[in-house]
Order: C-alpha cells, then sequence, then structure tokens
C-alpha cells in the first residue's frame, strides 16, 4: 500500500469572501516540490474570480487519467519490446449532471496518437490490445466510476 499526497493552499488576503468576489485561485504543491498554480473552471466560477490560466479541478482529473493510461501503456510496450517514440494524448472530460441534478464528469475520452520505430512495429491490433491492458491496469481508471473511452489515433 502507498499513500500520495498534494498540499493545497488558499488565502483569502483583502478578498471580498462574503460578498463571494474572493479569487478561487490557490496553490498545488507535491511531495516533489512541484507548485502548479489552481483554480476553479470559468466555466464553473466566471472571470476575474477564476483564473483561466491555472489548472482546474476537472482538467486535472482528465489529466490524471490521460497520464495514468499512458504510463502503463508505455511500460507495456517496453515489456513487449516495441520501442515508442512518442505518445500525444488529446485527452476531454465530459460533464453532465447525474439524476439528482448534481454535475459530475461523466465521460473522459482518451485520444492517444503513438509513434513507434525500430524493426519491430506493432500491429493496430497490437496496439489496441496494449491501450486495453493499460486501461485494465491504471490506478486511476480504477478508481473512478466514470465511464472512461480510449480512442487511439492512428496515421492515415
Amino acid at each position: 500500500m502507498s499513500e500520495h499526497g498534494a498540499h493545497v493552499f488558499w488565502q483569502r488576503g483583502d478578498q471580498d469572501f462574503l460578498g463571494n468576489t474572493y479569487s478561487r485561485r490557490h496553490l498545488w504543491r507535491f511531495d516533489g516540490g512541484l507548485e502548479v498554480p489552481g483554480s476553479s473552471s470559468p466555466q464553473v466560477v466566471p472571470l476575474p474570480m477564476s483564473d483561466a490560466t491555472a489548472v482546474d479541478p476537472e482538467e486535472a482529473f482528465v489529466a490524471s487519467l490521460a497520464s495514468c493510461h499512458m504510463l502503463w501503456f508505455l511500460s507495456i510496450a517496453a515489456k513487449k519490446r516495441f520501442c515508442v517514440d512518442s505518445y500525444h494524448d488529446n485527452a476531454s472530460g465530459l460533464m453532465r449532471a447525474n439524476s439528482a441534478g448534481k454535475h459530475y464528469i461523466a465521460l473522459v475520452t482518451l485520444r492517444p496518437a503513438v509513434t513507434f520505430s525500430g524493426e519491430r512495429l506493432p500491429s493496430r491490433e497490437q496496439i489496441e490490445q496494449m491501450h486495453h491492458l493499460a486501461h485494465e491496469e491504471c490506478f486511476i481508471a480504477n478508481s473512478v466510476k466514470s465511464e472512461l473511452r480510449c480512442e487511439p489515433r492512428f496515421p492515415d
């Protein structure tokens, strides 16, 4: 068992909290020392209370799923002796309201495009199988109830 954490820090300063016009910008600090600006999404809380240049929780959720999937895919490809040169994913998440009217990320779609090199190149079927295995192994995908799709992109 392993524990993973993040430190989230927000401070009001002289902002009008009770008037609900305070900034939602905050800071994420991770164990390696990296600091990432966070904020609510401008789609949820309007500007200027949100900061469009910061990462919002919904984006982080999608990125977490995409990153975990990629790391498993790379591991599987290496074990199968396929040399990956690049991996690019244009992932997205779709927010909807559930039957109780609560919004949630109902669908995450991964769109990975992977390039390979070397004498051993995987077939389309092998690439799809590696994506399937990556999805099955991904800790984050196994942790959520949202539907998660993976739609690999292939060169024409």
